[in-house]
């Protein structure tokens, strides 16, 4: 069906054909009654499939893994206050990681509000501070224009979760439906009098860097991103969990901004004069608690959201753009110097960061990922300080093959996993959790074997919290309550639900069950047992202790 008009939909069938004219393939949910008419007009669509998961903070992650992976919103249904609150975390998500996102609520009867009805919330105030736009749909006539407009709002400026309520009798009521075209992502480039500020910033400098950001993976111009810095011979660090933004081989990469980090490579940002921003909001992890940038230092920075610029720092040229446009037209500017013996300087400091830390179990994880792994491999990781390793020693050297929630969210991995596999079955796709993380969502392995979604998922288990436990010993040293974790056999559980699974302790054993375990059809467990003193990459608890 095309845009225009359509005489006498229902709501619920006229928000399915705005799905289908966005090109929404899948639709995450766990089901609920007061949407059942949406669900209904779902099974009449054959271009629509939708994930019926176990839990609605899972489904919730499926679809912000879904819409990284894909570039496309992801789509999630859920059912009144109760399943609302429980997506919350998902959308919360989708705000700080800046992920589009489109959340479909189903709402009590019109006639009930106000009376503190069965799971009532006023769901549109409930969702406003953490969603780009929050609507209750109050007449049939209007859902085309409010469901389009949430689209378009979930995907244009900086991106970010919409939420919809949808009152229970609305979904049956039937009006004339008009329907707009669908959503063009605008692409603003930077003016001339802003190319030539650059310019004038970039001949003046000594030591440029270059951060970029999830601004860059959004606007696909991971490939602008390596010519500019090519033809300028410029640094590039990664902001927070957006490591595969520029390959981490590439001989002008150095380094990711994120926790726990090397202390050699904050010296990149500390000692550059001149800092260019590209696609990130300068966040909280990025700078290191707002450290390591300072008055001293030059910023242009460079975001599609107005807001973001000035935000955290003042900067000397702000630039509403594109990411891909912005860093298209710099590479139109005259390189006027080189900076040859800067970026070789903080390259060298990158790799010798990676020598540290051999001698772990879970060093030697990964370094067998990046082995065995095919370089298109697409990795999601949960919260935890077992993702350090990963952070710190796993070579991304593809774009688009790096999955994580900058908001730090646990439960993460394994159901962004599921929605990344949809979005992307071409490529192998394998999770990284830690067993506090994973057993917090661990009940959507049943969803990837209802519907034979085969990712692989590897759980660190130290029987603990381990980041709160670190910081515990850290702040009250030999004082530790409430981060110990019983004994969870995750592999037998994933034998128990369809899944195959796997339990190792050595890293030998690791590399023999990941091998099989690559070629499965089905969703794979590899629980691998991790020294719980081993704390961190660069932390032990007895260490901890003994400084304490």
């Amino acid at each position: 069906m095309t845009s225009g008009a359509v005489p006498y939909l229902t709501s619920a069938k006229a928000i399915v054909e705005c799905m289908k004219l966005e090109g929404v393939s899948h639709v995450f949910c766990v089901p609920g009654e007061s949407y059942l008419p949406v669900m209904d007009a779902i099974y009449d669509e054959p271009a629509i499939s939708l994930i019926a998961a176990r839990h609605e903070g899972g489904a919730a992650f499926m679809a912000e893994g879904y819409a990284k992976a894909s570039g496309k919103p992801g789509v999630v249904m859920a059912t009144r206050g109760v399943g609302g609150s429980n997506l919350s975390i998902g959308v919360h998500t989708a705000c700080q990681d800046s992920t589009p996102l489109v959340v479909f609520l189903g709402q009590v009867h019109s006639g009930f509000r106000g009376r503190e009805g069965f799971q009532e919330v006023d769901l549109d105030n409930f969702f406003g501070p953490i969603s780009k736009w929050a609507v209750e749909i109050k007449d049939a006539a209007r859902v085309p224009e409010l469901v389009q407009r949430a689209f378009r709002i979930a995907k244009t400026g900086r991106p970010g979760p919409v939420v919809i309520s949808l009152p229970e009798d609305l979904l049956e009521k039937k009006a004339r439906m008009e329907y707009g075209k669908p959503i063009v992502r605008p692409s603003p480039s930077p003016g001339p009098a802003e190319l030539a500020a650059i310019d004038q910033l970039l001949r003046t400098a000594n030591r440029p860097l270059l951060i970029a950001g999830g601004g860059v993976k959004s606007a696909d111009g991971e490939q602008a991103l390596i010519h500019f810095a090519e033809k300028f011979d410029i640094p590039v660090m990664a902001a927070f969990r957006r490591h595969d933004v520029f390959p981490n081989h590439h001989p002008l990469y150095v380094g990711h901004l994120g926790l726990g980090m090397d202390k050699s490579l904050l010296e990149s940002v500390r000692k550059a004069d001149t800092i260019l921003a590209v696609g990130t909001r300068l966040s909280e992890v990025t700078t290191q608690d707002y450290s390591i940038i300072s008055n001293n230092q030059k910023l242009i920075h460079i975001d599609i959201d107005a807001d973001t610029l000035g935000k955290v720092y003042p900067p000397d040229v702000g630039v509403v753009a594109d990411a891909k446009e912005a860093l298209e037209k710099l590479a139109g500017l005259e390189r006027s110097k080189s900076w040859y013996g800067w970026f070789i300087e903080r390259r060298q400091a990158y790799v010798d960061s990676l020598q540290a830390d051999k001698h772990t179990v879970n060093h030697a994880i990964v370094s067998i990922l990046q082995e065995q792994l095919p370089p298109e491999t697409v990795i999601t990781n949960d919260a935890g300080n077992f993702a350090g390793w990963l952070h710190v020693f796993y070579q991304f050297k593809q774009k688009k093959t790096y999955i994580g929630p900058t908001s730090g969210a646990m439960g993460y991995g394994l159901p962004s996993a599921l929605g990344a596999k949809l979005a992307e079955p071409g490529r192998p796709v394998v999770s990284l959790s830690g067993d506090g993380g994973f057993m917090m969502t661990m009940q959507e392995l049943e969803t990837a074997v209802r519907y034979k979604i085969p990712v692989v998922s590897i759980v660190f288990n130290n029987r603990m919290y381990g980041t709160i436990r670190m910081h515990q010993e850290l702040h009250y040293p030999n004082r530790k309550i409430g981060t110990d974790l019983g004994d969870v056999p995750f592999a037998d559980i994933a034998e128990k639900i369809g899944a195959v699974g796997f339990s190792v302790k050595t890293p030998e054993a690791f590399k023999q069950v990941l091998i099989k375990a690559l070629k499965s059809n089905g969703p794979v467990v590899i629980e691998v047992e991790t020294d719980p003193d081993q704390i961190s990459v660069f932390h032990s608890i007895h260490k901890i202790s003994g400084r304490a």
